[in-house]
């Protein structure tokens, strides 16, 4: 082995050796285990999220292909319709073009090829994380298999009318022209207006206190012209006498009723709220109680229609009101209506006041616009019907949460479902097969030529497509059966749904999870996953959210082959539009980054992510983990070089031979079944954390700190017997062969290069590690008299050089022991295991001194009531120890009457926090115990 461990010569060989020897292809005997990946989108690279969520997957893909079961890691991406036009519209505006510059088909072309570009970086970024996923069975939701079950779903749902077409309002993003999704708009908190404006009563109706008109309350002016409802609440004893009368709506003429609705809020404002049901959701619901008509005022573009237009809330036009729009307003942009709108009261005397108000504004999460609730044909899915099944899934313990907390959030969204809006106006996705005669008449079907056959339509009827394209969350609800070449019957749909596991974020469980869930109890009549394992969300040491604007994003990439500084600045500055912005980011990145980081290499990062999943919802990144498993990587590496210095070539009993273990040769080999045991549990129940935490203590603190430095006093001891030291390279060879294996999920490009030189002095011939049964745990090997003994071993080594770290004296000076007041038991420890304590505390000699014994002036541990003496006669230089621990003594009590007099200041002690007080009180109690210890020392020196 090369004496320095660089995961750069290892890596990448052996990802490809992997990959080509189809180690990865779905094998075993065993029970079927299938993970489905979620799948990435195809706008850019894998984010630390995926790469953490990925490590998960991995891990637990390796483990049970390891334990033989039939095991699948599906792997695939995601067209994902918005995010993916946006970038590749992005791209064209920088060329001076639009899309309708290209034309639809021409723009599609466009977007497969940013597909295959963006793609390849992410599977190039996977192969890098060591992802064992079937490379044969990549899936992407625009492929034909995926297309074609889109299109079986949503013709089966039309016919059932589940699917349906319909006028209602939805998020709209006025930039991209389209309708978003909830989980696209963020709503941000910004300063604005609360504005109330007169609206005068209709018919000489007057206020109980004489006034003619009322005052309404509202942060949006530019929806007034199409109020059709005043509401106020029912009990506002205010009002009680005008519900059911009019008022004529301003600057329209427009006369719209006052209705009582408890959704007002009579503390907010002047408990009259003006009622626009086509530009407010709210308002829609209130609206639709009252069955006050829906009057459109806005364009696609979020500006003043020419014309307003009316529906009721079943999509019926209405033409016998009072539509008119003022002038002036035609084509006015919907804040240059609002400006004008508030001028125009002003100027007729109807603008009450203007009070400033701290307000939510929505916001597309990629295009900044203020989202406009807007009232559009769209197709939708009744998700009633679909919602009981997988409500009852998840109730009856067919799905488990984990943790089993986030089935209450399932749960909550699962019981306040709305019909879900599957259109957007977009080219870029699964364009909707329904096609449309003159006439407007809709036909639905898996291609033109069905629709013309199932409708007896013949050629001359001309036909257009629908123009919109699916939800991307649509296609991706059929993911756990599409990738499984539904609806054909396959082999892979029989064996692998439901797949095992689901491991996903909690901010899709409402827009992914519950879906899956839905459509695949549907279509298949199963449940799409057994478990669903909720991962926390990454955030930077600071916990704060990883993001562009915030310059704290990392690549995972960079942290594998190592980050240089200049790199990573122009990474995290390009595109930002505030020069100030980017430098303070340039500002940060260098501060925390210095010169740049080296390598950490594939398996560190891993382990670091591992080791962070815990139950929490959100996870700090501490790089310093990463830098800390870095060296317990080299620790790995340096006790596999020791390893195979002291067995290559030798007789490791491989080929038979009496053994004759050492008490830490049984010792490491019952703490090693205690691994495979706690590393299995908490596995089992997702404790990555606790997996990770396991292996590290026996690997680092047993294994390595311990085991190999007991190992050296049976090989280098020249009374041992060649029983004795083949029982140790025999331990020594197995143990970290077995230990490999163990790790290998979690690190799997160490453990394999490893493992090759290790595993033919173990007497095993294979290709690779990651195709070896997992360890089983041996009761047989488990014992607890050795572990006790050792543990006693250990304890006195310890002791040994505390006091030779109390006591100043050199670790490589050889010292003698008195054990003193020891048990019958204790002394049946020294005799059989006076040669390891010999060489690992270093000692010259070691005497039994019974009860009552002369002693010298030593220094002492106790074990137990055991004592250990260090004798101090000429180990030490007695004046210049006394001359130190002197000095040390003088600088505490400096420190000591420091801390007196600060809480005898009263200023302090009655005013400060009681925390910082304590803090001090404590500081005090700890220097006075030290002092104390130091002039017992002084004592001592004295007597020598």
């Amino acid at each position: 082995m090369e004496k320095a461990y660089n995961p750069s010569d290892i890596e990448q060989k052996w990802y490809q050796k992997w990959e080509s020897s189809d180690y990865f292809v779905a094998s075993g005997e065993g029970n079927p285990y299938c993970i489905l990946i979620p799948p990435p989108n195809v706008t850019g690279s894998l984010h630390m999220g995926h790469a953490f969520q990925h490590t998960i997957m991995d891990t637990l893909t390796r483990y049970h292909r390891m334990k033989g079961d039939n095991t699948l890691w599906q792997v695939g991406s995601d067209h994902a319709g918005i995010a993916t036009q946006m970038v590749v519209e992005r791209n064209l505006s920088a060329e001076g073009q639009t899309r309708q510059d290209l034309g639809r088909e021409a723009f599609i072309d466009k977007v497969w090829e940013w597909k295959e570009h963006s793609g390849g970086t992410i599977t190039r970024q996977m192969r890098r994380l060591g992802d064992s996923v079937d490379w044969n069975r990549e899936a992407f939701t625009m492929d034909d298999t995926c297309s074609n079950a889109v299109k079986e779903v949503f013709v089966q749902l039309f016919k059932e009318d589940i699917i349906y077409r319909g006028k209602r309002l939805v998020n709209w993003d006025p930039k991209f022209h389209t309708a978003i999704s909830d989980l696209e708009v963020e709503n941000i908190e910004e300063k604005g207006s609360l504005w109330h404006f007169r609206y005068p009563l209709a018919n000489g109706e007057t206020t109980a206190d004489g006034k003619s008109y009322i005052v309404v309350a509202t942060t949006r002016p530019e929806t007034m012209l199409g109020d059709t409802a005043v509401a106020v609440h029912p009990e506002d004893e205010r009002y009680q006498s005008l519900v059911g009368k009019t008022i004529t709506l301003p600057l329209v003429g427009r006369e719209i009723p006052i209705v009582a609705d408890e959704y007002v809020d009579k503390e907010f404002g002047t408990g009259c709220v003006k009622i626009t049901p086509a530009h407010d959701f709210n308002d829609y619901e209130v609206g639709k109680r009252h069955n006050a008509p829906l009057v459109n005022i806005f364009n696609d573009n979020a500006a003043i229609r020419n014309t307003a237009e009316a529906f009721d809330y079943k999509g019926k036009a209405i033409t016998d009101i009072n539509l008119m729009i003022p002038d002036g307003y035609a084509g006015l942009d919907r804040f240059d209506a609002r400006k004008k709108i508030i001028d125009d009261f002003d100027s007729l005397g109807l603008l009450d006041s203007i009070k400033d108000h701290t307000l939510q504004t929505p916001r597309g999460d990629r295009s900044g616009a203020v989202i406009e609730p807007y009232l559009t044909d769209q197709w939708y899915v009744a998700v009633e019907s679909l919602a009981k099944p997988a409500i009852e899934a998840v109730e009856s313990g067919e799905i488990k949460f984990v943790p089993e907390n986030w089935s209450k959030t399932y749960f909550q969204w699962m019981h306040n479902l709305q019909d879900w809006c599957i259109s957007r106006q977009l080219w870029w996705g699964h364009r909707i097969p329904a096609w449309y005669d003159e006439d407007g008449n809709v036909y639905v079907g898996r291609d033109d030529e069905e629709v013309r056959k199932d409708n007896n339509l013949d050629s001359s009827v001309s036909l257009r497509q629908d123009e919109d394209v699916l939800d991307t969350w649509f296609s991706s609800a059929l993911w756990p059966f599409a990738t499984m070449g539904w609806p054909e019957k396959t082999k892979e749909l029989e064996t692998f749904v439901p797949s095992s596991v689901l491991v996903t974020g909690f901010d899709i469980i409402f827009f992914w999870v519950a879906r899956m869930i839905m459509m695949t109890k549907k279509f298949i009549g199963k449940v799409p996953f057994k478990e669903v394992y909720i991962t926390g969300l990454i955030r930077d040491e600071h916990g704060q959210k990883m993001s562009k604007s915030k310059g704290n994003v990392l690549d995972p990439i960079d942290l594998i082959d190592g980050i240089d500084v200049d790199s990573l600045v122009s990474k995290r500055t390009t595109g930002l539009m505030n020069p100030k912005d980017a430098k303070k980011i340039e500002k940060r990145t260098r501060k925390e980054f210095g010169e740049g980081i080296e390598s950490y290499g594939t398996d560190a990062l891993r382990f670091t992510f591992c080791a962070l999943a815990s139950t929490s919802r959100d996870i700090n990144f501490d790089l310093g983990r990463v830098e800390g498993n870095r060296n317990f990587c080299n620790k790995i590496w340096n006790a596999a070089r020791y390893v195979l210095m002291n067995t290559e070539g030798q007789d490791c009993g491989q080929n038979g031979g009496d053994l004759q273990l050492s008490l830490a040769d049984r010792w490491i080999w019952s703490r090693l079944q205690s691994t495979i045991e706690d590393f299995e549990k908490h596995l089992t129940t997702y404790r990555f954390d606790l997996v990770s935490q396991a292996l590290f203590s026996f690997i680092k603190n047993e294994y390595c700190d311990w085991y190999l430095e007991l190992s050296k006093p049976v090989l280098n001891d020249a009374n041992s017997t060649a029983e004795q030291v083949r029982g140790t390279r025999h331990t020594l060879v197995n143990v970290l062969e077995t230990v490999l294996r163990i790790a290998h999920p979690l690190m799997p490009f160490i453990t394999e290069e490893i493992w090759q030189r290790i595993a033919p002095l173990a007497g095993i011939k294979d290709n690779t590690i990651m195709l070896q049964s997992f360890p089983k745990f041996d009761e047989k090997r488990f014992d607890e008299a050795a572990a006790d003994d050792l543990e006693w071993v250990k304890n006195v080594v310890v002791g040994v050089r505390n006091i030779r770290g109390e006591m100043n004296i050199s670790p490589a000076k050889s010292v003698p022991l008195i054990i003193h007041n020891g048990s019958a038991e204790d002394e049946r420890r020294l005799n059989e295991n006076k040669t390891f304590l010999m060489t690992l505390a270093k000692l010259e000699s070691i005497n039994w001194k019974q009860k009552g014994d002369e002693l010298p002036v030593s220094a002492t541990a106790l074990i137990g009531n055991m004592d250990l003496l260090i004798p101090m006669a000429g180990l030490i230089d007695v004046a210049a120890e006394k001359a130190r621990v002197n000095k040390e003594i003088d600088r505490l009590s400096k420190d000591k009457e420091r801390f007196a007099a600060k809480l005898a200041n009263p200023n302090f002690a009655d005013r400060a926090p009681e925390a910082v007080v304590a803090k001090e009180k404590e500081k005090l109690a700890e220097t006075e115990a030290t002092l104390e210890k130091l002039k017992q020392q002084i004592t001592q020196l004295e007597s020598l």
